[in-house]
C-alpha cells in the first residue's frame, strides 16, 4: 500500500514522512516545488492544490491531505484534491482538520468543516484528524517577546491544550497504517492545558529575564498584528482563533492524541526550550 503526503516540503509533512519512515514506511511526498524535497529521499511527485493532477495519485492507497495554507480558496483547493482522489481510485483520505470541526466558534473552522462535508460526500473512506494548536504557533514568536520583554495575544486567561507539531504527525503515521481508523474522527489535542501566563512563567525561568504574557481586546490585537505586516485578513482571523480559544476552542482533555501515539503529548516546557535554543 502507497502512501501518499500533500504538503510534504511543509513543517507538519516533514515530520510526517520522517514519522512514517521511522516506521520502515517510505511513503511518497506530493509537493508544488519538487526541487524542495530532495532532501526528504523519497519519491517525488508535482502536485499543486490549485490544480492537482489525478496522475500523480497512480497507485496510491492512502492520500494524507494536509490543509492548505493559502486562506484565498482552502475550501475550493480540497475539493479538487479530493476529486484527483476519486478518480486515481485511492483507498482511504486523512485529513488534517481543527479541533471540534464544525462546533468550534473559530473563523478559520468553516474552511475544515466544509471540507469534512466534501470528504464525506464523496464517498471516499477517510479519517478525519481534528488537530489543536501546535505547541510551535505560540513559540515561534518568542524572539518578539524576548525583544519586547513580553508576549501578546487575545487569550486571555483561556486554557489551550497545544501539543507538538511532531505529536500531530506521528498521530498521522499511526493513522496510516492501521485500517481500523478508518470512518473515525478524532479529537487531537494535548495531553496538560496552560494558559499564555504558564507560558510566558517557563520562558521567564529559563532565560532569566521578566517577561510577562499581556492580553489585548480582540481588535486591538489583530491592529498590532498588521502594524507588524500580516494581511489585514489573516490578521483578523489569528486574532479571532486567540479570543475564542480565551473561551474554549483550544481545549480538549480525552487524551486521544496520547492514546494514539502510545505516550504522553510532548510538554509545553519542552517545545519552549526548544524554541529558544
Amino acid at each position: 500500500m502507497t502512501i501518499a503526503i500533500t504538503g510534504a516540503t511543509g513543517r507538519l509533512g516533514r515530520l510526517t514522512i520522517m514519522a512514517l519512515k521511522a516506521r520502515g514506511v517510505t511513503p511518497v511526498a506530493l509537493t508544488r516545488s519538487p526541487e524542495k524535497a530532495a532532501d526528504l529521499e523519497v519519491e517525488v511527485r508535482h502536485f499543486d492544490y490549485a490544480a492537482p493532477n489525478a496522475a500523480a495519485l497512480r497507485g496510491v492507497g492512502t492520500l494524507v491531505l494536509i490543509s492548505s495554507s493559502d486562506f484565498n480558496d482552502r475550501v475550493g483547493q480540497h475539493r479538487n484534491v479530493i476529486a484527483a482522489a476519486k478518480a486515481a481510485g485511492v483507498g482511504h483520505v486523512i485529513y488534517t482538520s481543527v479541533l471540534k470541526g464544525a462546533r468550534s466558534p473559530m473563523l478559520l473552522a468553516a474552511d475544515h468543516a466544509a471540507t469534512e462535508s466534501a470528504i464525506m460526500e464523496s464517498g471516499l473512506a477517510h479519517t478525519i484528524l481534528r488537530n489543536g494548536w501546535y505547541t510551535e504557533n505560540f513559540t515561534a514568536s518568542l524572539g518578539a517577546a524576548l525583544a519586547y520583554g513580553a508576549m501578546a495575544g487575545a487569550l486571555g486567561e483561556g486554557l489551550v491544550a497545544t501539543a507538538a507539531r511532531a505529536d500531530y504527525a506521528e498521530a498521522i503515521a499511526v493513522v496510516a497504517l492501521a485500517p481500523a481508523h478508518q470512518g473515525k474522527v478524532h479529537e487531537l489535542a494535548g495531553d496538560q492545558a496552560y494558559r499564555m501566563s504558564d507560558m510566558a512563567a517557563e520562558v521567564s525561568r529559563l532565560t532569566g529575564k521578566a517577561i510577562g504574557y499581556a492580553s489585548l481586546p480582540e481588535a486591538d490585537y489583530a491592529g498590532m498584528l498588521m502594524g507588524h505586516g500580516l494581511p489585514e485578513g489573516f490578521a483578523r482571523v489569528l486574532a479571532d482563533s486567540d479570543a475564542k480559544a480565551a473561551k474554549g476552542a483550544l481545549f480538549d482533555d480525552s487524551r486521544t492524541l496520547s492514546r494514539l501515539i502510545g505516550r504522553p503529548t510532548t510538554p509545553m516546557a519542552e517545545t519552549v526550550k526548544a524554541a529558544l535554543a
